[in-house]
């Protein structure tokens, strides 16, 4: 009898003793445009047979029909379960005994108090049956009845306030223990109540040690482009800085894992399409008809955006004032003012949506701070981002660059070997400042490093080096910029492969990963249209942009070292250039005026005629001589009865597609010049026409 109630005893363990608890660490983390692939290596001794193992501490927010398993050698997977653990919170209990003691005390005090204001609350009850039963009972003479009074009248009032400073001291109480909580909540080791778990029932055929790899898919991660422009002067190379904000509150951290960043995004549906016949019949007078095709997505939401700014154009570039933007599916939007400029609070909600009356609505995704809406974008007349900001700094002098280094480049003999193209000028005698990555590197050779670990070399001599690095680069400066990733391009998607670990906190709180920095022969000019800004901007041209990758975000722009705003690159907006601002110099300065003297006839017929002529007057206060690209445009008519005769575009190139003038001008310093152009509109002279 003994022997069977201690089999009875035993047996639950031999039924489940094979269950056991299997830690798991996070080696790699694929993190997409919206969501992330969680790969984690866990090491298990099975035993023959049927065993149970449990991975822990993993994300709540794992998709459970994305969970893989790899490793399994010659195991199979009897069954495979994900569940959310509640784990309990386990707290020093050495340390916390004062503050449980506390929180005990505070308690009974609490109680105590609001026993006392139940009874002064019975206490005013009876104070008031007391005084109503005693009027309408007894006859009482004035002076008794005036002495009643001041009894009552003090008594309630000294109850009243007994019960009132009774709550603030319940009110104080009630503070101090959410104080003890907290106290209590930062002695606890444990970051959250609950985490995920993975269980297997695996079957070996043999003793097996096995290396599993686990991977799966989460929610609330994601990475957002972002981008560093920077120019030192206007006969430098931009330097393009292309970075991921990457964030996530996945509900574990990731320690030192190695990062993939891809641009694809597995949470749309890539299921190819079916088209069918279609079949015409009648339909009834207010049916749908139509139904759009689903549009091509461009755009990433960015949650750590709060606030959006912008302006929203028409195709001709011109602001719509008045124009409709709402955070979709909420309450809360705006207008646009008289320059076509919004700004709006985004604390909820991720899209907008912009409408305006006669042009198709849209909606985008509020994927940066800074979004320029064109209500019709494959219409943009000027096709560049602007930003306002100039830096005013002394202008350093380059000399050389290497945009991209080639092997037959920097390559001398061995194939690690690195000689810089441009370094031969310097002086033999002394060897130059080697700068990588913005470290200077002593006793730097050539050989230190591979070639495939370059990304550009620039070679700064003379006063260009003293002025930036001193004494030290007397005799110059080589500076390097390595590579910080590594390119794969798959099928449908393209990965950057970082190559440094990285640890991300599950907070939410943006961390920025440097994917890769560009140099980019660029063209600076300075632009004008003051049809719809009277500011003259110092803008950067650039081209072949496409090999990078890039994709719609944010970007800061420094010039000559110095903050000058931010702006939003768009490649699915720009054609074979890109063109961004680096500020607005005050020393150039362009007018626009219509001239009075112009005479003509008002009427013709049946037809008003209105003839127009436009001065453009510009001079540059500036102490050298500068390149200016000014626009201005004539009207297109979209009206039969509404004709534009009698261009005259004195020097200005025209394109007669889209009415847009521009001058390619230099000027000298100090130097004006005038330019006009002129145009004749008819129209029926009952009808009115905006100009």
């Amino acid at each position: 009898m003994k022997n069977l109630f201690l089999l009875l005893l035993v047996s639950p363990f031999l039924i489940f003793g094979n269950d056991k608890k299997t830690p798991s660490k996070i080696t790699e983390v694929t993190v997409y445009l919206s969501g992330a692939r969680i790969t984690r290596t866990a090491v298990c001794d099975l035993p023959s047979g049927a065993s149970e193992i449990t991975l822990t501490g993993l994300s709540t927010k794992i998709d459970e029909s994305s969970i893989q398993i790899s490793g399994l050698q010659a195991v199979s997977i009897l069954s495979m379960s994900y569940d959310i653990n509640f784990m309990p919170i386990v707290v020093d209990k050495t340390s916390s005994k004062p503050l449980n003691q506390r929180l005990e005390n505070i308690e009974s005090e609490i109680a105590m108090l609001k026993n006392k204001i139940s009874g002064l609350q019975e206490e005013e009850q009876v104070i008031y049956a007391n005084r109503t039963v005693s009027a309408r009972t007894q006859g009482l003479s004035l002076e008794k009845l005036k002495e009643i009074s001041t009894y009552y009248r003090k008594r309630i009032t000294e109850i009243k306030n007994e019960i009132f400073k009774a709550n603030l001291n319940i009110k104080s109480r009630n503070n101090e223990t959410r104080i003890i909580q907290k106290q209590m909540a930062e002695l606890n080791n444990t970051p959250e109540k609950e985490q995920g778990e993975i269980k297997l029932k695996l079957d070996a055929p043999l003793p097996s040690n096995l290396n599993l790899i686990v991977s799966y898919q989460v929610q609330d991660a994601g990475w957002i482009p972002n981008y560093d422009i920077k120019s030192n002067d206007i006969n430098s190379p931009l330097s393009l800085s292309y970075k991921a904000h990457v964030y996530q509150k996945t509900g574990s951290d990731w320690n030192d894992v190695n990062i993939i960043l891809s641009t694809g995004n597995p949470n749309i549906n890539v299921a190819k399409p079916t088209l069918g016949t279609k079949y015409l019949n009648f339909t009834k007078r207010y049916q749908n008809r139509n139904v759009g095709a689903t549009k091509k997505s461009k755009y990433v939401y960015n949650p750590s955006v709060r606030k959006v700014t912008g302006t929203v154009i028409d195709e001709s570039g011109a602001p719509l004032p008045g124009a409709n933007i709402v955070v979709k599916g909420t309450s809360n939007g705006t207008q646009t003012d008289f320059d076509g400029y919004f700004s709006l609070d985004v604390q909820s909600g991720q899209e907008l949506s912009v409408s305006y009356i006669g042009f198709t609505s849209t909606v985008l995704p509020i994927y940066s701070s800074v979004m320029n809406i064109h209500m019709d974008e494959d219409a943009s007349v000027l096709d560049e981002v602007v930003v306002v900001g100039y830096g005013a700094q002394r202008r350093n002098e380059y000399t050389g660059s290497v945009s991209s280094v080639r092997a037959e480049e920097i390559v001398s003999g061995k194939s690690s070997g690195v000689k810089i193209r441009g370094a031969s000028q310097i002086t033999a005698k002394s060897k130059p400042l080697y700068i990588i990555d913005g470290i200077p590197v002593a006793g730097f050779e050539e050989g230190d490093l591979d070639m495939n670990e370059i990304q550009s070399v620039e070679v700064l001599k003379n006063a260009s080096a003293t002025a930036i690095y001193g004494s030290r680069g007397n005799n110059g400066v080589v500076v390097i910029t390595t590579k910080k990733s590594n390119l794969q391009d798959d099928v449908t998607s393209t990965k950057f492969i970082i190559k440094k670990a990285y640890s991300i906190v599950s907070d939410g709180d943006i961390t920025a990963i440097e994917i890769n920095t560009f140099k980019l022969n660029a063209k600076y000019e300075y632009f004008a249209a003051p049809i719809v800004n009277e500011n003259v901007f110092l803008t950067s041209t650039f081209s072949d942009w496409e090999q990078y990758n890039l994709l719609p975000g944010e970007a800061s722009v420094y010039f000559k070292g110095t903050y000058a705003g931010k702006t939003t690159i768009d490649p699915y907006t720009t054609k074979r250039e890109m063109t961004v601002s680096l500020g607005i110099d005050q020393n150039i300065t362009v007018t626009r005026k219509q001239n009075k003297d112009f005479k003509s006839k008002s009427f013709t017929g049946s037809n008003r005629v209105l003839d127009r002529v436009y001065d453009l007057e510009i001079k540059n206060n500036k102490a050298v001589t500068i390149d200016l690209k000014l626009m201005d445009r004539v009207p297109i008519s979209q009206n039969k009865d509404i004709k534009v005769d009698d261009v005259v575009t004195n020097s200005a190139s025209y394109d007669d597609k889209k009415g847009l003038l521009t001058w390619n001008l230099k000027l000298a310093p100090q130097e004006r010049k005038k330019e006009s152009f002129s145009f004749q509109v008819k129209y029926p002279k009952y009808k009115r026409i905006s100009l």
